[in-house]
């Protein structure tokens, strides 16, 4: 492997999102992107050739190449710890899509058989490190709100199936509202409040089968097999809470993620995004939230392998850990056990929060 310039990246995984993964991984002189892959090698091949990619084909196209240095899996939910695992057998880093796995065992396995090779993994969601959310973590730590207290989560909409040409993944198990969406959510809020301790929650399904909208499978019906709607209450280590609302069955389309502190509200931007505003609702004034900063996207998904990348070659921890994914799924594993208890359920694990970008930390930007 060497240990100078771009760091070489091959990508597993030909599916919807692997388009935005490589418009950025292609456009960021610090990466290099090497070979697609795919279970399906004419995906692959077809994809690559939308980003100029000389090299694609079957996943050991990834797996076995030499310059490879992080592998990039967009798998299916599934095979997230399936394919990640082989990569790290294979000498890679890895980076997964989110969710790191779909349960505890399997996500451990990975990040000690990682710990044991001496590599590293990484996981999305990378939006905290989006402009947009790195803005919430200044205007905190500066006290504009005073100490942060509380967050309220309410994602709802009448569910992906409608404009996603291949949905039927996002309503098994390792998706649904909470497994799909919370990712962005939590991980947005341990940045602020840190780990959770416990949890409680209750969940339900609106209907048994869902009918495809979109694309070549437009008509076709699907299983439903976890909860569409899920409420929760969720504690911080530090004391501070939290409630939650992941839906599919809402005709109302809302997305709010706000903190309650103890001298006023902040309305943070869309998680799933890399950009937005900051507001704040001042205590004890009928006025409309004012904008405290406005950040543009520097860049999108693949951001956090950027980060990696950069923290490979500088030898230090990068920040969308796989300590942090683990933790994230940890929370939403439990959610789901006391969906079906009836009781809270404690958070085992725990994780360190990551440090802000420095100032001028630009993707677009050769440093290696």
């Amino acid at each position: 492997m060497a240990s100078t310039g771009p760091v070489g990246v091959g990508v597993i995984g030909a599916g919807v999102i692997s388009n935005t993964y490589l418009e950025n991984l292609t456009s960021f002189p610090d990466t290099e992107v090497l070979a697609v892959g795919d279970l399906f090698p004419e995906a692959a091949t077809a994809r690559a050739a939308e980003h100029g990619i000389a090299l694609a084909g079957g996943v050991d196209v990834v797996l076995d190449h030499p310059d490879v240095e992080i592998v990039v899996n967009l798998t299916i939910p599934a095979a997230h710890a399936e394919v990640a695992g082989q990569a790290i057998a294979a000498g890679k880093h890895v980076w997964n899509e989110k969710p790191l796995s779909l349960d505890r065992a399997s996500g451990a396995a990975l990040l000690k058989a990682a710990d044991a090779a001496g590599l590293r993994v990484g996981c999305a969601p990378d939006t905290f490190l989006g402009a947009g959310l790195q803005a919430v973590s200044r205007v905190i730590q500066r006290g504009d709100i005073g100490d942060p207290l509380t967050g309220l989560i309410l994602f709802q909409s009448p569910g992906p199936e409608s404009w996603h040409p291949n949905p039927a993944f996002l309503f098994t198990e390792g998706a649904g509202p909470l497994f799909d969406m919370g990712p962005y959510y939590f991980t947005a809020l341990v940045q602020q409040f840190g780990p959770v301790a416990r949890v409680a929650a209750i969940g339900s399904k609106s209907r048994e089968k869902r009918v495809i909208g979109s694309g070549p499978k437009a008509g076709q019906e699907f299983d439903v097999t976890v909860p569409t709607h899920v409420s929760a209450l969720v504690q911080f280590e530090s004391g501070q809470s939290a409630q939650a609302i992941f839906s599919f069955d809402s005709a109302m389309q809302r997305t709010l993620l706000e903190i309650n502190g103890s001298d006023s509200t902040l309305i943070l931007p869309d998680p799933n995004r890399f950009s937005g505003d900051v507001q704040i609702r001042r205590k004890g004034r009928d006025l409309e939230p004012e904008t405290v900063e406005s950040a543009e996207e520097l860049s999108s998904r693949g951001t956090g392998v950027l980060d990696m990348a950069r923290a490979i070659r500088a030898g230090e921890p990068h920040r969308a850990q796989g300590a942090l994914a683990y933790h994230v799924l940890d929370i939403m594993v439990s959610i789901s056990e006391s969906t079906e208890t009836g009781e809270y359920t404690v958070v085992e694990s725990t994780v360190e929060v990551a440090p802000v970008l420095p100032d001028g930390w630009d993707p677009k930007a050769a440093t290696l």
